[in-house]
């Protein structure tokens, strides 16, 4: 299936952003409107299909793991039925990636260094078994709360930033807290 691949990072109309809520309740992702109004406002690029219909979506979110302590995208990835396995997959999250690379590259300081993915598709998962896999170039760095695969895509040329304060109720600030007494 031959798709088209729009960018719409920080511009999505309230007309997309109900043909997004659409697509989600039609497509079991997102039953929730509020939460699916939420979401439209992270998404980074659709996907349309010949006919122009919507068949897939890639929202990003800055989100700073305690143990990263650097800011990265946490991003999702979603097909209607028809796209999957048609192996579009790994090309619609590069260009999802280079749009929100080169939105940061724009800024005076980055508001991320790269993208966050916790693999929740089995296939995958399965599938991605190399620390670094040739290709996608998303390293593994652990597994999420959920027991999901945990990687990172980082951005070209992206540098660290000053460590994210650790707040005093994750584990790591109750140690540091209960080392000082």
């Amino acid at each position: 299936m031959k798709i088209e691949i729009v960018p719409v990072w920080k511009q999505v109309s309230p007309e997309l952003a109900l043909e997004l809520a659409t697509f989600w309740r039609d497509n079991k992702a997102i039953a929730d409107d509020a939460e699916a109004a939420a979401r439209a406002q992270q998404v980074v690029c659709v996907a349309r299909d010949p006919e122009g219909a919507l068949c897939g979506v890639g929202t990003a979110v800055v989100k700073v793991l305690p143990r990263l302590r650097q800011p990265t995208y946490y991003y999702r990835q979603f097909f209607a039925k028809p796209l999957r396995g048609k192996h579009q997959e790994l090309p619609f999250f590069q260009h999802c990636k280079r749009v929100l690379q080169d939105y940061n590259d724009g800024l005076q300081r980055p508001e991320s260094l790269g993208i966050l993915l916790e693999i929740e598709n089995a296939k995958i998962a399965a599938a991605y078994q190399r620390a670094i896999e040739p290709g996608f170039e998303a390293g593994f760095i652990g597994y999420s709360p959920r027991g999901l695969q945990l990687r990172v895509s980082w951005f070209e040329n992206a540098r660290l930033q000053a460590p994210a304060p650790i707040r005093l109720g994750s584990a790591a600030g109750r140690l540091r807290a209960g080392a000082a007494h």
